[in-house]
């Protein structure tokens, strides 16, 4: 496993994390705890430092689940927790308002069953309150010792660099894989130029950059949204990304490693990007992810991949 210090923090992660979405049990299917609990305890074995969740994930149950997990072992992890978002049935609801995020912190602190998170993010900004009465909120709480560093994810350029002007944060989590790339543009080099960490999610699309599909898979809605999340199963997309698909599976075999284990390595690679964060349902999956930072893709390969994933995004109908 590779390590680095996030942005300009003492926090030395892992070039692989864990995400924990799924854990909640309402948006990626169904998963069972105990089997959740021991794909935990396989990544951190296999080297993954850090775990990241969130309040909004299951309405709190992917944390209690964490914290079920890391009991004993708080000490060999990073734990990455978010505030901002919570769930209201099938809707995600955005409030920063102070007293939502004080409420929050002291619930995610219950259910983690610990005594300080390592590094707080706001989940999705909210437009309905001004950026400055959550700071204010989130300082006081950084203040109390009720966490170390702060974060943010989903900012966009200009809200980043606002929040950077008020506070410091260490780092931004935005979505990026092979077919999502717009931090590209100019968040990687702000990122980079201001010495902040990059946490990135939704590294294997939903799992599509796995190439475990032999067919477009057609989810039951009600147990699991992650088409709704991730446009590129749609009737439309879904031909534009097998070209993307069968070289990841062509490398793979090269490399004697699986698809996704190619395309996450890919993510690690990129500038800016410090850690790729990955589910895992499983203690194999948990233990291939970790394993993807273990090898090296040619620079030929990374440049392959990245103009074959240039040419689907232009086809992508997002």
């Amino acid at each position: 496993m590779k390590y680095r210090y996030l942005g300009n923090s003492n926090l030395r992660v892992s070039a692989v994390g864990l995400g924990t979405w799924a854990y909640g049990n309402d948006t990626f299917g169904q998963v069972e705890d105990q089997q959740s609990i021991r794909a935990i305890r396989a990544a951190v074995d296999a080297g993954i430092n850090l775990i990241d969740t969130a309040p909004a994930y299951g309405a709190g149950h992917a944390e209690k689940v964490v914290g079920q997990a890391i009991e004993g072992i708080r000490d060999k992890v990073i734990i990455a927790s978010k505030c901002g978002t919570h769930r209201d049935g099938p809707k995600y609801i955005r409030d920063l308002r102070p007293k939502r995020i004080r409420k929050e912190l002291e619930d995610s602190l219950r259910r983690l069953n610990v005594e300080q998170i390592d590094l707080y993010q706001i989940h999705w900004p909210d437009p309905d309150t001004p950026l400055e009465k959550s700071v204010e909120e989130l300082l006081k709480l950084k203040k109390e010792g009720k966490f170390k560093y702060l974060g943010v994810c989903n900012f966009e350029l200009d809200m980043l660099d606002k929040i950077s002007r008020m506070t410091d944060v260490i780092s931004l989590q935005p979505q990026y894989s092979l077919l999502k790339r717009d931090i590209e543009t100019e968040i990687s080099t702000y990122l980079i130029d201001n010495n902040l960490g990059a946490l990135s999610y939704g590294t294997l699309g939903g799992g599509i950059l796995s190439a475990k599909y032999k067919e477009r898979p057609e989810f039951d809605d009600e147990k699991d949204k992650r088409s709704g999340f991730y446009p590129f199963f749609k009737k439309e997309n879904w031909p534009q990304t097998q070209s993307l698909i069968r070289l990841l599976e062509e490398m793979a075999d090269k490399q004697n490693q699986t698809p996704a284990q190619i395309a996450i390595n890919w993510s690690i690679n990129r500038p800016g990007i410090t850690t790729a964060l990955v589910g895992a349902k499983n203690e194999k999956q948990a233990r291939e992810n970790a394993a993807a930072a273990d090898f090296e893709l040619t620079e030929a390969e990374m440049l392959a991949l990245t103009q074959e994933s240039d040419k689907v995004i232009k086809n992508l109908k997002i």
